[in-house]
C-alpha cells in the first residue's frame, strides 16, 4: 500500500449503488485535472508503472473515487506531464486504457492446492500435487471487461487470466494455462489434468518445515477505442502460502 498521499482534486459522488460503469459520471474518467501527483512516486518494478521505466520519463499521478461515505478507492495512471498539460492536448486512447484497466481491480489468484495449507495436514512425496484459482472471480480469472472515457474518447477493454506461473519452493516452477481444476475427494490419488506437481523431497530443511508456493497471475488485456488497438501484459499479480511436505512412514510389525 502506498503512504503519505498528498491530497487530491475534489470528488464527486458516485452512483448510489456505488458499482456505476467506468466512463461514467466519474471525474477521474471525465477530468484528468482531478489527478495529482503521486508523492513519493513508486520505486522501479512497482505494477503501477505497468512495465515502464521510470528513468523514460513521467510519472504516475492519482484520483480518489467515493464509494461508500468516508470510503474511496484510488485510480493510478502515467502521464507525461501534468495533467493541466495533458488536459490540453485530451488523453491518448492508451492512457484511457490504463483507466479503465485501473478500475478492473485485477489481482492474484486465491490458491487451492492440495495438500492443504493448513496446520497439521502434511503431503507426501512422490503423490500429485493439484494447484487451481479458488473462489474464481472476474478479477481474478477473467474474462473481465470495463469501458473508460475521457477528453472526448472512450476505450473499452477486456482482460483475460492468460497464465499463471507456480513457483514451488523446491527450486521447481509449473507454468498452467488459465484457472486449473479444483481437486475433489472422488479423484483420489489422480494427477491433475492441467496444473500439477510431484515433490522428490521433503520440506523438512525448510523454514517453518513448509514450502513457499507463490502464484503469479499473467493477465493480457486488450483495449479498443480512439481509433486505436493494443495490448497491455500484467504479469506481477502474486499469492502465496505454505504446504508441508514429508514422506511416507512405514510400520513393520511381527
Amino acid at each position: 500500500m502506498i503512504t503519505d498521499l498528498a491530497e487530491p482534486a475534489s470528488t464527486e459522488e458516485t452512483a448510489g449503488d456505488g458499482s456505476s460503469e467506468a466512463g461514467s459520471s466519474l471525474p477521474c474518467w471525465r477530468d484528468l485535472a482531478s489527478f495529482a501527483r503521486l508523492d513519493p512516486q513508486p520505486p522501479a518494478g512497482d505494477p503501477v508503472w505497468q512495465g515502464r521505466d521510470p528513468a523514460d520519463g513521467g510519472a504516475i499521478y492519482y484520483c480518489r473515487v467515493p464509494t461508500l461515505p468516508g470510503e474511496f478507492y484510488e485510480v493510478f495512471i502515467w502521464l507525461e506531464g501534468p495533467p493541466d498539460q495533458a488536459a490540453t492536448s485530451g488523453p491518448s486512447p492508451e492512457v484511457v486504457a490504463q483507466m479503465a484497466v485501473d478500475s478492473m481491480d485485477l489481482a492474484a489468484i486465491d490458491i487451492g492446492i492440495v495438500p492443504e495449507p493448513r496446520p497439521g495436514y502434511v503431503g507426501i512425496i512422490g503423490m500429485p500435487v493439484w494447484m487451481w484459482a479458488s473462489n474464481p472471480r472476474p478479477n481474478t480469472v477473467g474474462p473481465s471487461t470495463a469501458s473508460a472515457s475521457a477528453g472526448g474518447i472512450t476505450v473499452t477493454a477486456m482482460a483475460r487470466l492468460h497464465e499463471v506461473t507456480w513457483s514451488m519452493g523446491d527450486g521447481s516452477t509449473v507454468v498452467c494455462q488459465g484457472a486449473g481444476t479444483a481437486y475433489a475427494a472422488s479423484y483420489g490419488a489422480a494427477p491433475s489434468p492441467d496444473c500439477g506437481h510431484v515433490y522428490t523431497r521433503t520440506s523438512a530443511g525448510e523454514p517453518g518445515g513448509e514450502f513457499t508456493v507463490t502464484a503469479t497471475s499473467d493477465w493480457i488485456v486488450t483495449w479498443e477505442g480512439g481509433g486505436q488497438t493494443g495490448t497491455i501484459r500484467m504479469d506481477d499479480l502474486q499469492r502465496s502460502v505454505q504446504i508441508a511436505i514429508g514422506e511416507a512412514q512405514v510400520l513393520v510389525t511381527r
